[in-house]
């Protein structure tokens, strides 16, 4: 949709002002440092540095495509749209918009690929440019050709993240395969190609591939042999007695070519290694072709290309080849592109520095914090519960089904320690304000000798109202009841109440008092079980929901005959969350019963030392009467 140029004034003003104000940039601040348009909440600072220790160029790469990786230490997915469609490169100028294109992005798990174009790459500098997203209503613009990440010269660009299916031509020039190829999910960067020695990739003759004679090219692609070979083909093209060929000869790189006599070939060099990722690139200028490897010059071949128009075969040769024993490549490939142009030798080592995964990669282009204002950002916390959506999205009904009992148990448990707390609690307050109490009436256990029951309820009157209601909520005072019922029982059959208790009474008073104690201590512990059947039973719930959904996943796996993480690892990872939700269960049911049982078990100690005292107490003030004792003058 086009914006009316008095508008778009108006908007470019205002996103400046919205993004000095964000930014906390001051009216002298330099314009490259300004936000690009404040609709977009995050940015981050991508540095490319082709100093010696990085990507180590000498001379200036122009319309060089780079590999960003992005994961989630450097990028924030959960604020990005789940399909990276409100991504947008900004040059250091914070106005020019750099073409890419997004070769994987997987908010699941959190990486992604994106190729950028640069117009400039200047040697041994450090240049910026911006990552920005964070706009939840962005979507790519109408017109926007991803394939616009690669120059007008790139005739071909494969990155083999189609999963067994023809390899598809991500450069304008739609060079797409012939044939189906086996995919290698784990390769170097996102997926890649497997050959493995039977059916190689054939690529159909185009105008855009056709080779004239003394034709300039470059050919650039990554390679992983999984053993050394004799003579392994890479890459083929024939055409009468014409012909060229990129082998792997015992690990040595090799370029063949043939003009209608006998092949010549390149000097054997040092060999690679096996199960190793090499890069390999062949730059053409219409007299010499030069082999490069791991970005540095391999060999030289003073020839040129022949003129051909056939069919290029990747991993092996041709059926209508006349050479039909040659050996088949087996091994990984990644990231091939040809070029109708030749690449200068620094195009060459950016290439190989960026994309391959050592350090000097990390060095050569580096992704910096985090910036935004305040409303764009979000918490790590928000990240993994908006995974744990996205997991819980590819549940099966066996994992719901685990995960309901666990949630049952969750409610069920939460209840009882809720109540048990509120129930500790008071009792507690009440155990507390009884035992002041109980001091002064201990001194003198005769105000327990009358038959006025509310004068024991209130403690002998020294509690009434509010104190008496939370007094009798005490697992003491249930106790202490016990024993002065008991005693006025006992005394009420001495009208008198000069005999005092005998020893068979205060025995029979124990008894009732450890009745007492026994009942108390049900009423304390009545409910835990719930607790401890979570702590039991909550991760093998889990447990059952994640090995039954595991077996599912990989019996549907078996069924379609396909491997590849992304038909494996959400089915494992929401099998997973069945776990995670039976340990929530089980982890805070542990705690919280441990708490409560300690401070249950402080309860018990208490009315055990309480009983203790009140029968000795009784023994003290309730003697016989024959039995001389200083306390006989009380009866």
């Amino acid at each position: 949709m086009k914006i009316r140029p008095f508008l778009q004034h108006l908007r470019l003003l205002s996103g400046i002002a919205a993004a000095v104000v964000c930014s906390g940039i001051s009216q002298a601040a330099d314009t490259k440092d300004a936000w690009w348009n404040p609709a977009w909440t995050q940015r981050s600072k991508i540095t490319l540095d082709t100093g010696a220790d990085a990507a180590g160029t000498t001379d200036a790469v122009e319309k060089a495509s780079v590999l960003v990786r992005l994961h989630d230490g450097i990028f924030q997915f959960t604020s990005a749209r789940e399909d990276g469609s409100d991504i947008r490169f900004v040059a250091a100028d914070g106005k020019t918009i750099l073409p890419h294109q997004i070769e994987k992005y997987d908010g699941l798990l959190n990486e992604a690929y994106v190729w950028v174009k640069l117009p400039n790459v200047k040697p041994a500098t450090k240049d910026a440019f911006y990552i920005y997203y964070g706009n939840a209503d962005a979507k790519m613009p109408e017109g926007t050709k991803p394939a616009e990440a690669f120059d007008e010269n790139t005739s071909l660009v494969y990155h083999f993240a189609e999963l067994a299916k023809a390899p598809i031509d991500s450069s304008v020039n739609a060079n797409h395969a012939a044939n189906a190829a086996s995919t290698s999910e784990t390769s170097l960067i996102g997926s890649g190609l497997r050959l493995l020695g039977t059916t190689p990739v054939s690529i159909p003759a185009t105008p855009s591939l056709q080779w004239q004679a003394a034709q300039t090219l470059t050919l650039s692609l990554w390679i992983k042999p999984t053993a050394l070979q004799a003579d392994a083909v890479l890459l083929s093209r024939s055409e009468g007695k014409s012909s060229f060929k990129l082998l792997l000869n015992q690990g040595i790189p090799t370029l063949e070519i043939a003009t209608g006599g006998s092949p010549a070939r390149t000097t054997p060099g040092t060999p690679l290694a096996a199960a190793a990722w090499a890069h390999l690139a062949v730059v053409a200028d219409g007299k010499n072709l030069q082999l490069f490897v791991n970005g540095a010059p391999y060999a030289t071949l003073a020839d040129s290309l022949p003129a051909l128009n056939s069919p290029l075969t990747l991993g092996g040769v041709s059926a209508e080849s006349p050479t039909t024993d040659a050996t088949a490549f087996v091994g990984e490939v990644d990231e091939f592109t040809l070029a109708k142009t030749p690449r200068s030798a620094a195009w060459v080592k950016l290439a190989a520095v960026n994309q391959g995964g050592s350090d000097a990669s990390q060095r050569a282009l580096s992704v910096g914090a985090i910036e935004g204002d305040a409303a764009g950002e979000k918490s790590h916390l928000m990240e993994h519960l908006s995974l744990f959506g996205d997991i819980a999205g590819n549940m099966m009904f066996d994992g719901w089904m685990a995960i309901g009992v666990c949630a049952i148990m969750i409610v069920v448990g939460w209840t009882v320690a809720i109540r048990k707390f509120i129930y500790l609690n008071s009792i507690e307050k009440g155990t507390e304000l009884f035992l002041k109490r109980w001091k002064t009436l201990s001194i003198d256990l005769t105000a327990l000798d009358t038959e006025n029951h509310s004068s024991v309820s209130s403690l002998g009157g020294q509690v009434d109202g509010s104190d008496q209601e939370l007094i009798q909520k005490s697992p003491l005072f249930h106790i202490y009841q016990i024993g002065a019922d008991e005693i006025r029982h006992r005394l009420d059959k001495d009208n008198n109440r000069i005999q005092g208790l005998s020893g068979r009474s205060i025995q029979a008073i124990r008894a009732s008092l450890d009745a007492g104690l026994v009942h108390e201590t049900h009423r304390l512990s009545n409910g835990l079980v719930y607790l401890t059947m979570s702590i039991a039973g909550g991760p093998y719930v889990g447990l059952l929901g994640t090995v039954v959904g595991v077996m599912i996943t990989f019996a549907i796996i078996a069924r379609s005959g396909e491997v590849n993480v992304n038909s494996i690892a959400p089915g494992i990872a929401s099998a997973l969350l069945a776990t995670v939700v039976g340990l929530v269960v089980a982890i805070p049911a542990l705690f919280i019963y441990s708490y409560l049982n300690g401070r249950i078990k402080n309860s018990l100690g208490l009315m055990q030392v309480f009983i203790d005292e009140f029968v000795a107490k009784m023994a003290e003030f309730y003697r016989p009467a024959q039995e001389p004792d200083a306390s006989s003058n009380h009866h």
